[in-house]
Parts: C-alpha cells; sequence; structure tokens
C-alpha cells in the first residue's frame, strides 16, 4: 500500500522552507524559495508552487499528499489568511490558503508559526500524549501556542494566544515593537536579551565584563551566552534577569489554563540550565500554591532547523478530517 504523506511550509520573512514530511515526522525532501525576493504575491506563490510540484515529483505522487498545513507570520486559521503581517513584502490581508490550494491542487491549512511549533510538538515532539501545554518560542520575538483539552486555543478570531504580549511593567516599561511598553517580549526575546545587556553596560560603568569588548549597538544574546559561559558575572546576571521576568509570566500563564508542561522553543532556549533555573525558580516563587511544583518546564524535542516544517506539516493530516 502507497504510503500518505503531507507538505509543511514555514513562511519566514527572508525564507520560506517546504518539506516532504511521512506520519513519523521524518522530512524525507525539503527545498526553500525567498520569500522577500517577491513584491507581488502572486509570483511568490507561482515559484512556491514550482517548489512544491519539484519536491513532489522526486518523493511520491501528488495524490498521496493529504494536505499541506502552512505556518506564516499573522496568519489566521480560520479565514486563510495573512493578515497585515508587518515583516512580508505583500500588504494587508492575503487570502494566502485558498491562493495556494487554487495552484497547486491540494487543500491547504494555515496558522501562526508559534501555533505551528504547538502542533509540531503535540505530534511529533515532547507534548506527544499531552492534552495541556503551552510551547514559547524564544527568539527574534517571543511567541507562544496555548493548548487546552487537546486543542489549540485560537479565539474567536483566530488570534489568541499573545502571550509575548502580556504587560510586565505597568510603569516606565521599554517600548515594545508592538508600539505599547512594558511588553514580555521587550525583555525576554533575544533581541530584549541584547537590550538589558546595554543597560547594564551603562548602568554598571564600573563592573568588568568582556561585554565591554563588543561595541554596545552589535551585542546579541549570542554574546551574552558566549559571555556567560566562560564565566562573565555580568552575563550571568543577564541571564538571571531575563529567566526571572519569564519565571514571573509562566505564573500568571499556569493560573490562567494550568498546563501540564510549558514547553520552550527557539534560539534562547539552547541557553539550557543557564535560562531555565532561574525561570523554574522564578515561576515557582509567583505560583498560586495550588499549583506549586505541578508544572513541568521542558525544552522541545524538535530539532530547531526542522520544527517550524513539522508543525506546519502536522495541519496538512487535519485539512481532509
Amino acid at each position: 500500500m502507497d504510503k500518505p504523506y503531507v507538505i509543511g511550509i514555514d513562511v519566514g520573512g527572508t525564507n520560506t522552507v517546504v518539506g516532504i514530511v511521512d506520519k513519523r515526522g521524518q522530512i524525507l525532501k525539503s527545498g526553500s524559495i525567498k520569500t522577500a525576493k517577491h513584491s507581488q504575491v502572486e509570483d511568490y506563490l507561482d515559484e512556491l508552487t514550482g517548489l512544491i510540484e519539484d519536491l513532489i515529483e522526486g518523493t511520491t505522487t501528488k495524490d498521496q499528499i493529504k494536505g499541506i498545513g502552512a505556518g506564516t507570520p499573522n496568519g489566521n486559521y480560520f479565514t486563510g489568511s495573512i493578515e497585515f503581517a508587518p515583516n512580508l513584502p505583500w500588504k494587508g490581508v492575503i487570502p494566502f490558503a485558498q491562493m495556494l490550494e487554487d495552484r497547486a491542487g491540494i487543500p491547504v491549512a494555515l496558522t501562526n508559526d508559534a501555533n505551528a511549533a504547538a502542533i509540531g510538538e503535540m505530534t511529533y515532539g515532547a507534548a506527544r500524549g499531552m492534552k495541556d501545554f503551552i510551547v514559547i518560542t524564544l527568539g527574534t520575538g517571543v511567541g507562544s501556542g496555548i493548548v487546552v483539552n487537546g486543542q489549540l486555543v485560537y479565539g474567536h478570531d483566530g488570534f489568541a494566544g499573545e502571550l509575548g504580549h502580556v504587560i510586565m511593567r505597568r510603569h516606565n516599561g521599554r517600548l515594545c515593537g508592538c508600539g505599547r511598553t512594558g511588553c514580555l517580549e521587550a525583555y525576554s526575546s533575544a533581541t530584549g536579551m541584547a537590550r538589558t545587556a546595554r543597560e547594564y553596560l551603562e548602568l554598571k560603568p564600573d563592573t568588568q565584563t568582556r561585554l565591554r569588548n563588543i561595541p554596545a549597538e552589535d551585542i546579541t544574546s549570542k554574546d551574552v551566552f558566549d559571555a556567560a559561559m566562560a564565566g562573565d558575572e555580568m552575563a550571568k546576571e543577564i541571564f538571571r534577569f531575563t529567566g526571572e521576568m519569564l519565571g514571573e509570566a509562566f505564573a500568571d500563564f499556569v493560573a490562567f489554563s494550568s498546563p501540564e508542561a510549558i514547553i520552550l522553543f527557539g534560539g534562547l532556549s539552547k541557553a539550557g540550565d543557564l535560562i531555565m533555573n532561574p525561570i523554574r525558580e522564578s515561576m515557582e516563587r509567583n505560583l498560586l500554591p495550588i499549583f506549586k511544583n505541578k508544572v513541568k518546564l521542558m525544552f522541545s524535542e524538535l530539532k530547531e532547523s526542522d520544527a517550524a516544517v513539522l508543525g506546519a506539516s502536522a495541519l496538512g493530516w487535519e485539512v481532509r478530517d
């Protein structure tokens, strides 16, 4: 009997990655195109469809593809549209799923990238068998996918789960990319950590640290990680500050949905105990007594380079259900 497959598409601001995936979560073949190359979405979709056809031809037959799942910035699961995505070249509301389905002749489902990561963890990763969990993506921003009773929480409009934009500091908070002040993302994303490093260098001019060897505007979270691993006290303090902020937020998230686990994914999660220990201590310290020592903190089990494609592909199995 022929094997069924799905296609996962990760639409990023720079690149779009496409993979053919089997039931076990193995990516059999993948390829990519440049997202930002096309100012017109129609031209982009024509190139994307060509890539999909090439990948199918080298792997299986079109009738064995059960569906296509796409994870996109500002993707709305209910409408199949990309809505006002700031980091994509096409503005306004793009009926992405329908446009791709018309070209490829395969059913398409779409969601935003953080929700795709949560679906990926539930289907192939650390959340297999769990019905209640939260995935937090720690990258350029802070994203989240919330699963309750085995269902992803979309809200009435498809945009639920913006936990990166809960307000952590009501007064004199940092300006966030969303235009508001004090958001979790402004402190605990990779860019937020780099910002903390610049603040610390200014506030503690007498503290010795190898971070002073880098021009302040060029400091990245990777520089802070490298310094911390080399024993730099200021860098370790920056990780503690970032982790404590996340732990405070997680304690509030637990009060909302009582998850079995909170799963960390993305660049900052590679820091291991440097970030996990302060998160755990801060979360437990701030939890309501009824929740203490009940919530698992875990790292994603998906390989980062594959996770977005796998998460999106998991939507593909549901398209014809």
